[in-house]
């Protein structure tokens, strides 16, 4: 596969001021982000570390724009994300932001190759097939493009779902926990393609990390506790 190395002419791919999220629950309001402020510069790889229910997973969720901050700046690619409304959010993930959860998040009907290949149909790239063919084979998955995901392993699913990420070549690549579900063994050979097809294309990355050795293999290492940053 061809990788394209991103390019952005501001210094800040993504840029957090004041950032709160406040959510709805059944004995009121919790406040799950308290002020964040933070910047990241393109082709910055950061590890995002902080115990459970520190507000890390909910940071990149409004990051992708698939949660809505409920006051402050969120600035990604240049674009003020609290300004946008649902189709220009789609339409920013699509473009500029690649996501690898914990779970693969695949679509059990399609096969490897349509798995990766349908987001860019549905951006209206013609050569999705043959772009799709080309990740896959990247991570190593080039004799595996007929196959359902619940025909692969673990860590072959989160290789399918890495090439997803990938195929567009993002502007920033968001990882949550992405070994999470994997063991030790697995999980450090996806951590190394990650970091491969990252280093290649140039991609920004944020990682979401309980594992002090993957927070350490980024350039920078961010701490989050009860919502804020509080080093890096």
């Amino acid at each position: 596969m061809d990788i394209i190395a991103p390019s952005l002419s501001t210094a800040e791919l993504v840029r957090l001021r004041h950032l709160h999220l406040t959510v709805p629950s059944a004995v009121g309001p919790v406040n799950i982000l308290r002020g964040v402020d933070l910047e990241i510069a393109p082709g910055e790889a950061i590890g995002l570390v902080g115990p459970s229910g520190s507000g890390k997973t909910s940071l990149l969720m409004v990051l992708a724009g698939l949660e809505r901050a409920s006051s402050g700046s969120v600035r990604v690619a240049g674009q003020e994300l609290t300004a946008l409304d649902e189709d220009a959010l789609a339409r920013l993930r699509r473009d500029h932001v690649g996501i690898v959860f914990q779970a693969f998040h695949l679509i059990p009907t399609m096969t490897a190759l349509e798995n990766v290949s349908v987001p860019m149909e549905l951006a209206g790239d013609r050569a999705a097939r043959d772009r799709a063919a080309a990740c896959l084979d990247s991570v190593g998955l080039g004799h595996r493009l007929t196959h359902l995901p619940g025909q692969l392993s673990g860590g072959e699913q989160q290789r399918v779902a890495l090439a997803r990420a990938f195929a567009r070549s993002p502007l920033l690549l968001l990882a949550d926990e992405p070994t999470g579900n994997l063991d030790q063994a697995t999980g450090d050979l996806v951590m190394d393609l990650l970091f491969s097809l990252r280093a290649r294309a140039g991609t920004t990355l944020l990682l979401v990390t309980h594992d002090q050795r993957l927070a350490a293999r980024c350039e920078r290492t961010i701490r989050m506790a009860d919502g804020r940053i509080i080093d890096g």
